[in-house]
């Protein structure tokens, strides 16, 4: 291994540099960065290796899983499931959920959405759990419940004068509502999804003749995909997601991480499982293990989608990243001892769960990334008595870069713009997956994703006003400048002294810590665009209740 990573020792020169600067910084290499880098290449190496391997077994079960046609929500004949629920006519009583805060941009979509599904009116209940804190748009949508329910539908209403657990708090108040005792299953949408008319005909039967089953997850359906690059470059990696890791834990062992919205629970697995808790920041990831743990199994329905909204400014985004990454962290750290004394399921299944689901998906993936690509190769470059393999540091993480893209064909053209983005965001994951493995600082921030629905479209055309030096000081991230500056100066060194001119993806690298470091990722921030529409539209909103009120009664 020692001699993997060493390259031949340069000789001396006849001509004497005692004392010069060359040879101080040459003994400096030898001596002190030498052996902790070669350590840092061998600990990459493995971690790379350990995701290429993840990653080449999820593609090959996932093509015998589509040639062979064994996708295993196709193994219960929802068809049959569906015509014998409608001869019977015993339809069971269905909760849904909509979680929201402040969602002033989309909370009439999703509560509309959701309203208008086919279903028997006097078995299914609307439960719109509120935490906005502000009072205005507390009423809109409280105004908009009363709406529906003039209709004929049976909305409840619901909000909370805290944000105690954000939004497990307030799924577990929901359920504990005297009218929830008859439901038997319960569906979640966040507020910025819209299902279509059908979606529990195509869910909630799976769970009727199938009582092991705890829970039918549904696809994503991104609507503002195209709304600019950061969207599609969201749309490459999440696509992954779906079609391959969501697809494979559901036809191999039938667990996969929910994910918090676009699915139908069964209510006695989640009681099972201990309800709702608010010890991390992935209350939907925990509620998952802790129901796989008690025996309990998933199915993923991957050609149902449900529309939703991508984050479509870089604030929001780092904001969602954060939670995504500092979560399962923190849920590994605090439930690794449990699954491992589970006695319940599987040897297979708890090491699905600890080293694929949690270990490379959630941990190695990101550090990797970042470290090997952004940190460890660079500084090999600059250390010549460190030889680093080619197979190791382009042909794996070009294999694995194929496969993470395959499932986005359109999008293909901006691979390369999606490799350096995803290796800036990986920055991001890195620090918050070591801070939810460390419980932190940090580690229970929440910050909601902002929505802007339609937003966009109507106020794209206003022109957004001249950016103040202290705006523009704002937007700065000193760390990504750094990060930016390290890989130029490394660059600079490789284009002088080097010979395998990595030179060119430093160059384009650096430039993509420099876009992000400069605040330049996006123009779709609201506030920019209009920095004072905020006090003019709750004073509108104010004017427009009390119209709407006096209507009313």
């Amino acid at each position: 291994m020692r001699n993997l990573f060493q390259g031949e020792p340069e000789e001396k020169s006849a001509y004497d540099f005692t004392g010069s600067f060359t040879d101080m910084w040459r003994d400096i290499r030898v001596s002190m960065v030498m052996p902790p880098l070669t350590v840092a290449i061998c600990i990459c190496v493995v971690m790379s290796v350990m995701m290429f391997i993840e990653r080449m077994y999820m593609t090959v079960v996932i093509l015998l899983v589509k040639f062979m046609g064994k996708k295993k929500y196709t193994q219960y004949k929802l068809e049959a499931l569906k015509e014998d629920l409608e001869q019977n006519r015993s339809y069971p009583m269905v909760l849904v959920q909509i979680p929201m805060f402040n969602e002033k941009e989309v909370y009439k979509l999703s509560i509309g959405s959701v309203c208008s599904l086919t279903w028997p009116s006097d078995r299914f209940i609307v439960q719109v759990l509120d935490d906005s804190t502000n009072e205005a748009l507390r009423k809109l949508v409280e105004l908009e419940c009363k709406k529906w329910i003039e209709r004929g539908v049976n909305v409840k209403y619901e909000s909370r004068n805290n944000r105690n657990g954000y939004k497990a708090g307030a799924l577990r108040d929901g359920l504990t509502k005297d009218y929830v005792f008859d439901c038997e299953f319960v569906v979640i949408f966040d507020a910025d999804f819209q299902p279509d008319k059908d979606f529990l005909w195509r869910t909630v039967p799976y769970l009727l003749e199938n009582p092991e089953l705890a829970l039918v997850q549904a696809r994503w359906k991104f609507v503002n995909a195209d709304e600019c690059i950061m969207t599609r470059l969201q749309e490459m990696s999440l696509a992954y997601h779906f079609a391959v890791e969501q697809e494979v834990g559901s036809s191999t062992c039938q667990f996969f991480g929910f994910n918090g919205t676009a699915g139908v629970w069964r209510i006695k697995a989640i009681e099972d499982a201990g309800g709702w808790k608010d010890r991390t920041t992935v209350e939907d990831m925990d509620l998952a293990v802790r129901a796989s743990l008690k025996g309990w199994k998933f199915v993923f329905v991957g050609d149902l989608n449900v529309k939703n909204e991508l984050p479509s400014t870089f604030k929001a985004y780092r904001y969602q990243q954060h939670r995504w990454s500092c979560g399962p962290a923190n849920l590994f750290r605090k439930m690794t001892k449990e699954i491992i004394f589970c006695e319940r399921v599987s040897f297979w299944k708890k090491f699905h769960v600890l080293y694929a689901f949690f270990f490379v998906r959630k941990i190695i993936a990101h550090w990797v990334t970042f470290f090997f690509y952004c940190i460890v190769i660079p500084i090999s470059i600059m250390v010549p008595e460190v030889h680093l393999p080619k197979p190791i540091a382009i042909y794996i993480p070009a294999t694995t870069t194929i496969l993470n893209s395959s499932c986005t064909l359109r999008s293909l053209h901006l691979l390369v713009l999606w490799i350096l983005f995803e290796n800036v965001m990986s920055f991001h994951r890195s620090k918050a997956t070591i801070i939810g493995l460390l419980g932190a600082n940090r580690v229970n921030e929440w910050v909601v994703t902002e929505k802007l629905g339609n937003a966009t479209k109507q106020k794209s055309c206003v022109r957004p006003p001249k950016r103040t030096r202290s705006r523009v000081f704002e937007r700065l991230l000193f760390s990504e400048l750094v990060m930016g500056l390290f890989l130029l100066y490394v660059a600079c060194y490789d284009m002088i002294f080097g010979k395998d001119h990595m030179f060119v993806y430093l160059l384009l690298q650096s430039c993509a810590f420099f876009v992000v470091g400069l605040g330049y990722v996006d123009e779709w921030d609201r506030k920019l665009v209009h920095p004072d529409l905020s006090d003019e539209y709750y004073g509108l909103i104010e004017h427009r209740i009390t119209i709407l009120t006096n209507q009313l009664v």
